[in-house]
């Protein structure tokens, strides 16, 4: 009988275990657990928060129940202690190259042609049990940070950085890489005027809020052309500089641009880009909600509430696979050109984890009730009427 992969295994294929092998050679990820390697603890977190498995007990459990589907993974049966015991100690490193290596992959099979480049930037807090002692407290939450720089072209997150929560969000945002002709795109947490002229002479453009004590001195107004945009409308136009201390460090032209949002309210908004028009800077900076839901996708549908182990080490390594697990899913959409909401393909997945099916057809029922019922006799045998 041909071999079907199981809907788990067609899931993990993106993963190029050549290169894994590599990344955990470079780290020594296999040092201290050489009966339980890297790739094993990979699959059994990405399996946890596929599955939504949310103790190691559960994990064990499940797992072993489908031992049958072990051997084309490339894995083996789970105990409960060998897992805790890995997530204590297994570089985090490893399982964040391989979301740097799963991240370019998905961003050349999700990107769509002429898109522009935007990068949007964000942090969401991870808040962790008050039993975990060891977290920091920023004043409103005890736990840490998870900062991204997610492409809204290809719909997926490009780099992440898990920080402890009393770390400013800028101080992270301003490690990111700058590509030229790109515009970054991020709230008022992220004013630091030396990083946004290090935007400018690298070619690329930003687009943030104003804070309302940044004072900006009018050069000239410019005209608003079509005010109207997408449940908004443009106030005025204006190209501006810096007036309060700092102007010195900030010798780049600005513009300052004011929308009254239909539902109520105004934004100002500060930009380096002289091309764009009013509406479509406005419209751009509207875009930076879809990075809010991705944190409330995380959230809702990723096991980020509760954890498979109390240690930093074992919290980080679960906050990379839930990301992976998330990348692997955009990546098998894409691929199998499924239509479906990504709510609905999830809960699929979930659900079918083991079948062996094609992730094409996940959606559909076996064909075992074929529409036309197959001829009792071959076309070319004689037969006989009696009357």
């Amino acid at each position: 009988m041909r071999h079907r992969d199981s809907i788990f295994a067609s899931l993990l294929k993106p993963i190029s275990r050549r290169r894994f092998a590599a990344i955990v050679d470079r780290y020594d990820g296999d040092a201290y657990d050489k009966s339980f390697g890297s790739w094993e603890h990979l699959l059994s977190l990405i399996f946890a928060q596929l599955a939504g498995v949310e103790s190691l007990r559960g994990l064990e459990n499940v797992w072993n129940a489908n031992a049958h589907h072990h051997y084309h993974l490339g894995a083996g049966p789970l105990a409960r202690s060998t897992v805790s015991d890995a997530n204590a100690r297994r570089p985090v490193a490893v399982f964040a190259e391989t979301f740097a290596m799963l991240s370019a992959l998905a961003d050349r099979a999700l990107r769509r042609e002429g898109a522009a480049m935007l990068r949007l930037i964000d942090a969401t807090p991870i808040p962790l049990d008050e039993l975990i002692t060891w977290a920091a407290w920023n004043g409103r939450t005890r736990g840490l940070k998870l900062h991204v720089v997610y492409d809204p072209a290809a719909d997926h997150p490009r780099r992440l950085a898990i920080t402890p929560a009393t770390v400013n969000d800028v101080e992270v945002g301003q490690a990111v890489p700058i590509e030229a002709g790109a515009t970054y795109i991020f709230d008022k947490a992220y004013c630091r005027y030396a990083w946004w002229a290090r935007i400018h002479a690298a070619g690329a453009g930003f687009l943030t809020r104003k804070k309302k004590n940044a004072r900006y001195k009018l050069v000239r107004w410019r005209p608003r052309g079509d005010s109207k945009g997408d449940d908004f409308e443009i106030i005025d136009d204006a190209e501006v500089k810096l007036a309060s201390k700092g102007n010195s460090k900030l010798p780049i032209p600005m513009r300052r641009i004011r929308v009254k949002r239909d539902t109520g309210g105004t934004l100002t908004l500060i930009t380096n880009d002289l091309a764009r028009s009013a509406v479509e800077i406005a419209a751009l900076y509207k875009m930076r909600w879809q990075i809010e839901l991705l944190f409330r996708w995380i959230k809702q549908h990723l096991k980020l509430r509760k954890f498979l182990g109390r240690s930093e080490n074992a919290i980080r390594l679960q906050v990379f696979a839930a990301m992976i697990a998330y990348l692997l899913l955009r990546i098998a959409a894409r691929q199998n050109r499924l239509t479906m909401p990504a709510i609905r393909f999830a809960e699929l997945v979930a659900d079918c984890l083991f079948l062996r099916k094609l992730v094409a057809h996940i959606d559909k029922p076996p064909p075992v009730n074929p529409s036309k019922p197959n001829p009792r006799f071959s076309p070319d045998q004689l037969s006989f009427c009696y009357a």
